[in-house]
């Protein structure tokens, strides 16, 4: 008697949670988003812009300009920034203090194991990461008088099923035509772009909302512009 109330909050809390994702789903590569929007995340380079000449600072800036200029949807820019983590690095080198038989070489390294942490931990060194969303939203016409009687006469053997997967590869071949475009006017600045796929989409949104888990997961700050 005692037990199913506290079931019946579990069960309300895990709604709840996912009653506060806007995500649907992931798909092929594409985020599906509750309100029907698909987007597609690029990961980009980067490079330092003040170390470039005052020419190469212009020229950048113009084709930005005109990239800008030349995209006719919306776009989101982020920026990442996360505590660097070295632990990974610090474990392979105990590994190998361990595995060191000269004395002198074991001190070595234990004593620039303890350099490393100390100054990353001075430092406090961040990870940069820069992400682009590029959003598509399906346009559903609602077909009226003949239009709508020849549509429902050449799709009446077709299953819903079916036309969803139709019209989401339709979808797709738009977003990707927006991409390819994106791509291309990054590539002009000097930017490098790769599409992120299914897991790394999954890989990315749950160090999002896990953030507590791992000390990699813990931005220091997250900037949207």
């Amino acid at each position: 008697m005692v037990t199913a109330p506290q079931e019946s909050k579990k069960s309300k809390s895990a709604r709840a949670s996912q009653d506060f994702l806007v995500i649907d789903s992931i798909r092929d590569g594409l985020i599906v988003m509750k309100n029907g929007r698909l987007c597609m995340v690029l990961m980009a380079s980067a490079f330092n812009f003040a170390l470039k000449s005052p020419e190469e600072q212009d020229a950048i800036i113009f084709q930005y300009q005109n990239f800008l200029n030349s995209v006719d949807f919306s776009l989101q820019f982020v920026i990442q920034s996360r505590k660097l983590n070295i632990e990974p690095y610090l474990s392979s080198l105990r590994e190998f203090e361990k595995a060191q038989d000269n004395d002198l070489l074991k001190l070595q390294t234990a004593e620039y194991i303890e350099f490393v942490r100390g100054f990353v931990e001075l430092s406090n060194i961040v990870a940069k990461s820069f992400y682009i969303v590029v959003p598509f939203e399906p346009i559903n016409l609602n077909p009226a008088g003949a239009a709508h009687f020849l549509s429902s006469l050449f799709s009446k053997n077709q299953s819903a099923k079916t036309k969803s997967d139709d019209e989401f590869a339709q979808n797709k071949i738009q977003l990707l035509q927006r991409v390819d475009s994106v791509q291309l006017g990054l590539q002009r600045i000097g930017v490098r772009s790769a599409v992120l796929k299914t897991d790394e989409l999954i890989e990315l949104f749950y160090s999002l909302y896990n953030m507590q888990e791992l000390e990699k997961e813990k931005p220091t700050s997250e900037e949207t512009i």
